[in-house]
């Protein structure tokens, strides 16, 4: 399957502007020939815009994403802020190019205060959706900086790992160096998508990339509004799994907790 990344700035508290660009976005992805579109963390209303977040996630915002997979034909994975039962989730939707919800992400390992003040964290460490003859998991930026939320979604069998990301300086060797360390650990195909420009207080590192289970970055693009593209095979993920047995080699039983006494505790 080809898939794209839309590397944006965006347009900060503007959902209107955002959904006109995603459909631009849309269009250019699926004359490639690509079958799946993934945006930035929170792209459709932006991150880093106050208050306005939490009324934001309170409208309609997963109709029009809808709209556009149908009008596309083309799955989505799209960053956006949702309400339910009192709490607010930073959550990445995933719909199919008939505009059906295949499933969702709520963001599990929030980061900084930012994250703290709006949202609540989900409660699975990775949300897994099969589209295509791909098994597609889904992370949001700061919870793929833990090996134990990727390592579930490959024991889980997944092929990608879709990564909404709002990555911000000085953080830029995450985005540089870790992705291929997580790709190759779990041999797993990684697509990083950011943000770019300056967002309140926040400046961007922009820097996404899509990563094989080899490690080797197939696309990528450091700064600019752009799109990035890959073809995602599932026999080269089966393959490098053979040829590189880590999931096959682990030892849990070395690795819970409760084996260790508090006096035991060190390397």
């Amino acid at each position: 399957m080809r898939i794209s990344g839309l590397q944006t700035a965006g347009t900060p508290g503007d959902v209107a502007a955002n959904v006109r660009e995603l459909d631009v976005a849309c269009a250019r992805a699926a004359a490639s020939g690509s079958e799946l579109l993934i945006t930035p963390e929170l792209f459709l209303t932006g991150y880093d815009i106050g208050d306005r977040l939490g009324d934001l996630a309170r409208t309609d915002l997963l109709t029009p994403v809808q709209d556009l997979a149908r009008r596309h034909r083309l799955a989505l994975v799209v960053g956006l802020p949702e309400h339910q039962n009192g709490a607010c989730y930073n959550s990445a939707v995933f719909v199919g190019p008939d505009g059906t919800l295949l499933g969702r992400h709520r963001k599990t390992h929030l980061f900084g205060d930012l994250d703290r003040r709006h949202f609540s964290p989900g409660d699975r460490p990775t949300s897994i959706v099969d589209f295509g003859g791909l098994r597609i998991a889904l992370l949001i930026c700061y919870d793929v900086e833990f090996p134990e939320n990727v390592r579930a979604a490959a024991l889980a069998g997944a092929d990608l790992i879709a990564v909404p990301t709002a990555q911000m300086e000085p953080y830029a060797f995450v985005a540089d160096h870790l992705l291929r360390v997580r790709a190759w650990e779990n041999q797993v195909y990684v697509a990083y998508v950011n943000h770019d420009g300056a967002e309140g207080l926040l400046t961007y590192v922009g820097r996404s990339s899509i990563t094989a289970p080899s490690g080797e970055v197939l696309d990528s693009v450091r700064r600019g509004n752009q799109l990035i593209s890959a073809t995602v095979d599932p026999a080269v993920v089966a393959r490098a799994r053979k040829d590189n047995p880590y999931l096959l080699d682990r030892r849990p039983d070395l690795y819970a907790p409760a084996l260790f006494a508090p006096e035991d505790r060190t390397c």
